[in-house]
């Protein structure tokens, strides 16, 4: 979208770019308190609803940084991801007391983050980046085992789809915001 003018100029020089940008709060939002109410096959449509629109959204930053540092940054991000998720799935350890304790970083990674776009410091935008990165990276194994552990539940085969939407849809969002962290400090 952003290497191609006839696509970026309509979708991010109107005040459609806030459509796109806003729009994946919206469907998390819908994905999140709708949850029960939806059926597994109307979930999924929704979720892959999200990823296509979050892929449009993401589109800016080939505006901000080389498509060299993306893939460098991605690749990183792959291999951390990869590493966490992986512990979090074969640890012995009991990584649900980490749970609070990373959703309140998560708090406080966003409203410094809210803090920063009226004071614009570098210094906070590098620390908030840093901490995200701890963040995203514990949430990654966090995650994956508590999605292990839901699976080994043995709900209905509905619950079961369901719930597996949610859990990718909460590893989509840890690799994603992981990848934005990475990129603010070495993009």
């Amino acid at each position: 979208v952003a290497s191609t003018p006839a696509l970026y100029v309509p979708i991010f020089t109107t005040p459609l770019k806030w459509v796109v940008m806003l729009a994946p709060l919206a469907f998390i939002m819908v994905l999140s308190f709708r949850f029960h109410a939806m059926s597994a096959s109307a979930l999924q449509g929704l979720f892959w609803a999200f990823c296509a629109v979050m892929g449009v959204s993401m589109a800016s930053i080939f505006l901000v940084f080389t498509g060299a540092s993306v893939a460098r940054v991605f690749f990183i991000t792959a291999a951390m991801f990869a590493a966490m998720s992986l512990w979090g799935y074969t640890t012995k350890a009991d990584l649900s007391k980490m749970g609070s304790f990373l959703m309140m970083g998560l708090i406080g990674i966003v409203i410094a983050s809210l803090v920063n776009l009226f004071v614009g410091s570098s210094a906070l935008q590098f620390a908030v980046s840093v901490i995200g990165v701890v963040i995203f990276t514990g949430l990654t194994a966090y995650d994956t085992q508590r999605i292990k552990e839901e699976y080994a539940e043995g709900y209905g085969h509905e619950t079961n789809t369901k719930l597996a939407v949610m859990g990718a849809l909460s590893l989509y969002l840890n690799f994603i915001n992981l990848f934005q962290m990475l990129l603010q400090l070495m993009g």
